[in-house]
């Protein structure tokens, strides 16, 4: 005798469902294999992306190794990496990258984190994700101070120069069109070779985030030569570059960084690169912990949004 047809199709659609789920969970696994905390596991090392002169944050010192507030960073992140995946160590290996390609080489999975200067934006968060800020500077320009050049005005039809892939470059060339300044806007790859633009008197002035130019003009051979312009053009949010869309990595990073932030660690990493003599000159930045990053450090946030560095609008 043949079994009611009713119970044959309650156990086909039984087993329908579970073979649904079971593809299912195999798709999940599949997925968090792909997942950077994965990778890590299964390789145990981390590649961090860093820069060449981005002092203090990221840059070479005198033995040519990365060294920075932000690599300080970093390595307090890797260290929560390495408990939550119960390792006895993860190897770190650094690979240089430039304002230009930081994003294509997170993009495609040569770095997992990227530990420099670079600024959140809401337009960069549909590439990337980034973790709780660690820096807020502001995009200005440092010019020589026989040029004048205390406001945009002073510009008009000057040779200024700015680094590719910024949104420095990106934001002096929209104020340029804006204000029809007639500006020739030159981009070049690196940091020093901006500076070295303006020492040689081949532009007028560096357009910049303005932290990075206060460490520029004061390796010069004559600081006193320089002035940077008062007037802001930005607020720029700095935060540690991450993979999009890796939930379970930046849940962990984010972790770490909020931990730094409120066990009170931050305050002898800040105090070390921007406080003290740092490599490899010895020289002293003394930039104090601004009141944008104090209500950072109390407040953590990851926003993409300049607005919301603005001082007053962090609660």
């Amino acid at each position: 005798m043949g079994k009611p047809k009713g119970k044959v199709l309650a156990r086909a659609a039984s087993s329908a469902a579970l073979g649904a789920a079971l593809a299912a969970s195999i798709a999940g696994t599949a997925a968090a294999e792909e997942g950077t905390l994965a990778k890590i596991k299964s390789s145990g090392a981390i590649t961090i992306g860093h820069r060449d002169a981005s002092i203090p944050f990221s840059y070479y010192d005198d033995r040519q190794q990365p060294v920075g507030y932000a690599i300080d960073l970093c390595l307090g992140i890797v260290d929560a990496i390495r408990s939550q995946l119960n390792l006895s160590k993860v190897e770190v290996k650094y690979q240089p990258v430039t304002s230009a390609d930081r994003i294509p080489l997170m993009a495609n999975g040569t770095i997992d984190l990227e530990c420099g200067s670079t600024t959140n934006t809401l337009e960069r968060q549909k590439q990337v994700s980034f973790t709780i800020t660690h820096f807020v500077t502001a995009s200005r320009w440092i010019a020589k101070k026989a040029t004048n050049a205390s406001t945009l005005n002073d510009l008009r039809g000057k040779t200024v120069v700015s680094t590719a892939g910024t949104t420095n470059l990106q934001r002096i060339t929209e104020l340029n069109a804006q204000r029809s300044l007639g500006m020739s806007i030159v981009s070049v790859n690196g940091l020093p070779e901006g500076f070295q633009m303006v020492e040689s008197d081949r532009a007028a002035a560096f357009v910049m985030d303005d932290i990075l130019l206060y460490s520029l003009a004061a390796q010069s051979r004559s600081p006193g030569d320089y002035a940077i312009s008062t007037q802001a053009l930005s607020v720029e949010p700095y935060g540690i570059m991450m993979r999009k869309d890796d939930k379970a990595f930046k849940s962990v990073v984010d972790a770490a960084m909020v931990e730094i932030y409120k066990s009170g660690r931050i305050n002898a990493i800040y105090s070390k690169w921007f406080l003290q003599p740092i490599p490899p000159k010895g020289i002293n930045l003394n930039v104090p912990l601004s009141d944008q990053l104090r209500r950072v450090i109390a407040n953590p946030t990851d926003s993409g949004d300049p607005s919301v560095y603005v001082v007053g609008s962090l609660q």
